[in-house]
């Protein structure tokens, strides 16, 4: 009788357990996406199968475990080094190709998303020839300072047309020689920087950094000499720890503070981690000094580590190069493991691989310049380019890892199992893992109490992303403007159209468009949205409700069928690829046209510019963007704010009066231009906005009324 009352008693209990034990699964699945780079080449940054987290159970000998609690640095960003011989070759280009090589490399959505670009300041041993900005000798002044040569010719347009494609690049300049009147042997090889000059070549940098701000190019950082150890390249000059230590302290960060300049980085030493007492040396004895650079043809990636923790200064990593006679799988997994992995996890706050790209013989170089080193990318020819190793070495982290990320906890049970962790800005983890074993190898990936299990290829990494920021949006209140990344114009129901199967175009949107031009997200329940056009309260959907790529879309009166359902999917930057459910092919601008009245299709996703879609928000329920600060204000009906795309400026128009802060944000939240302004009743207020590329912006208002903001375009 007493086992009889027990057991319905202990079944319930089991029952319950399982019950309990499903739903906390349920909630914690969250989603994992993993992009692999393997080293047979078979796979290249190429997203796989999704995954997702399930409770943590079982051992496994090959664990990583992420820890989101305990952070270390903030990430600078990742990329190359522009060489100016770069840039010729890549100047050299038909206008398409070119605009798609620098899309692929620094585009954030579309692209590789670098964001540090290095420079040579005058020439590098990868420049067609060697050269100063001031060939007059004794000429202390620099009245003969010029950019004039080939960085006016071929760097500084690239650079530009870069700063249109990621307008928050940072630019880190080095210089590889003085002018060879300043140094010790008179030659562009070796010798020293002579004690009588250090007053005339820190003022060498403050005219290069003043002209490099004339043309629109603010520079970030620079080092004071690139590989100061080695005198053999050409360029190159020697510069000891006390010549640094010297110039550094006497003449160029008096000189640059002096200037204004006194927040551009100076980082110093910029070579090899076989030596740790020079940069501690400096570090620990000049209060200009920031950190210090490394590369690693000799030493051990720990330096970086052993240098920041005798400094409590900051370490970042510029250069490495791969050569022309290595192979791919050898040299992708030794610089995951020592450049990638490696710097990052001893503190580095950048990732910069050696050169950007060089032409078929590699070069241009200068005679005494490096002839094996391979570019990220080699140009064929006009219309033609290939993507090298560097370029993956790269891409497996600047694509996934924003600018912001701070290092977290990371580490894995298996030696043959590398990996390095971030948490970026927008709260999204991304875990970088790479196996130097020759065989798959299925790992567990733990964090918190939930874990997953994958299989990583031999010699290949896998990036895996997660939580915030990596999951489609869940709603769009109010109307919005859909406006295309390749050409800045908006949906629009062709010639106003009335009639179902009315064509849809793009076309310019000015001041929030018309109703023809304003679209509403609804969705279906289900994780799609109806996507209704506000002028007749049509539907967006597919000719013919056909499957193939081409295919016209239309507004049409509603019927229950998939052809009228879209998935939004967030690309990151405030960027969105727009899927037909029907077909799967995307929301695609026909011919990757520019002009008004092209018509819009769905095709295959490719990631190209004319598949990406901003959604800007020009009647809302919820007035907040959710990065600004929910005490503002937005109610600007006190206060005109818009583009004058004739003449360049920002104006402002209110009622208020005395001085404000404007500050200019782009749609992913980051500051683009900050200015103060003094309001005076009835004038307009003016800034000029020439050079911020085309596109969606928040301007944010600060004075003694308050705070307003309001998103404006930029056309």
């Amino acid at each position: 009788m007493h086992k009889t009352t027990k057991k319905p008693a202990n079944r319930l209990k089991s029952i319950m357990q399982v019950i309990i034990m499903l739903l906390f699964i349920n909630a914690g699945a969250q989603t994992v996406t993993p992009f692999i780079t393997s080293g047979d080449q078979t796979r290249l940054l190429q997203q796989q199968a999704a995954v997702s987290f399930g409770i943590n159970s079982g051992t496994n000998p090959s664990t990583v475990t992420v820890n989101a609690g305990t952070t270390y640095q903030t990430m600078d960003g990742f990329g190359y080094t522009l060489t100016e011989g770069s840039a010729e070759v890549i100047s050299g280009m038909a206008a398409a190709q070119q605009n798609q090589l620098l899309n692929d490399l620094y585009n954030p959505v579309a692209g590789l998303n670098a964001s540090v670009i290095r420079i040579s300041i005058a020439a590098s041993d990868l420049s067609s020839s060697s050269y100063s900005y001031n060939e007059t000798s004794g000429d202390t002044n620099m009245n003969n300072f010029s950019l004039n040569g080939p960085d006016l010719t071929y760097l500084i347009p690239i650079i530009k047309k870069i700063q249109q494609i990621n307008p928050n690049i940072k630019i880190l300049a080095t210089p590889w020689s003085a002018p060879r009147w300043m140094k010790t042997n008179n030659s562009w090889i070796g010798g020293s920087l002579q004690t009588q000059y250090y007053a005339a070549y820190a003022r060498y940098f403050v005219k290069y950094i003043a002209a490099m701000q004339s043309q629109g190019i603010p520079i970030w950082g620079i080092t004071p000499q690139n590989e100061p150890e080695n005198p053999h390249n050409e360029p190159s000059m020697l510069m000891n720890s006390t010549e640094q230590k010297n110039f550094i302290n006497q003449q160029l960060g008096p000189q640059l503070a002096a200037a204004g300049y006194g927040g551009v980085k100076i980082i110093a030493f910029d070579h090899n981690c076989d030596n740790t007492a020079y940069p501690i040396d400096v570090l620990n004895n000049s209060s200009y000094v920031d950190g210090a650079a490394f590369h690693l043809y000799l030493g051990n990636i720990s330096a970086m580590s052993t240098v920041r923790n005798a400094t409590n200064k900051n370490v970042y990593f510029t250069e490495q190069y791969t050569g022309s006679g290595g192979s791919f799988s050898g040299d992708f997994g030794w610089h995951m493991q020592n450049v990638v992995i490696g710097s990052t996890n001893n503190w580095s706050k950048t990732v910069l691989e050696w050169n950007a790209a060089n032409n078929s013989s590699l070069g241009p170089r200068t005679p005494g310049g490096c002839n094996t080193c391979l570019g990220a990318i080699t140009v064929n020819n006009s219309t033609s380019y290939t993507k090298n190793v560097a370029y993956y070495i790269i891409g497996q982290i600047s694509k996934y890892v924003k600018p912001g990320a701070v290092r977290i906890g990371s580490s894995s049970t298996n030696g043959s199992i590398l990996s390095v962790g971030f948490k970026n800005p927008d709260g999204s983890i991304a875990l970088v893992v790479y196996n130097s074993g020759g065989s798959s190898n299925t790992i567990k990936v733990v964090s918190g109490s939930s874990a997953f299990n994958y299989a990583v290829p031999g010699l290949s990494a896998v990036t895996f992303t997660w939580g915030a920021g990596t999951t489609p949006p869940t709603g769009f209140p109010g109307y919005y403007n859909v406006i295309s990344r390749n050409s800045n114009k908006g949906l629009d129901v062709a010639d106003n159209s009335t009639v179902s199967g009315g064509r849809i175009q793009q076309y310019d949107v000015t001041g929030g468009g018309g109703n023809n031009q304003r679209w509403k997200f609804v969705s279906d329940g289900a994780g799609n949205y109806y996507i209704i056009v506000k002028s007749t309260g049509m539907y967006l959907a597919v000719e013919n409700n056909g499957t193939a790529n081409g295919l016209k879309v239309q507004q049409k009166t509603f019927s229950n069928s998939n052809e009228f359902k879209w998935t939004v999917e967030s690309l990151g930057g405030g960027y969105y690829k727009i899927t037909n459910v029907n077909t799967g092919k995307s929301l695609d601008v026909e011919n990757v046209s520019t002009a008004n009245g092209a018509n819009i299709q769905v095709w295959d996703y490719t990631g190209g510019l004319n598949q990406q879609w901003q959604l800007v928000q020009v009647e809302s329920t919820a007035k907040k963007a959710l990065w600004i600060n929910p005490e503002e204000n937005e109610n600007t009906a006190d206060m005109a704010i818009f583009i004058d795309e004739v003449s360049g400026h920002l104006k402002i128009e209110t009622n208020h009066e005395g001085s404000a802060d404007v500050q200019i944000f782009n749609v992913s939240g980051q500051s683009v231009l900050k200015r103060s302004v003094n309001f005076v009743k009835g004038n307009l207020s003016e800034i000029e906005v020439s050079r911020l590329p085309k596109g969606v912006y928040i301007v944010r208002v600060n004075d003694g009324t308050g705070s307003y903001s309001k998103k404006v375009l930029k056309q």
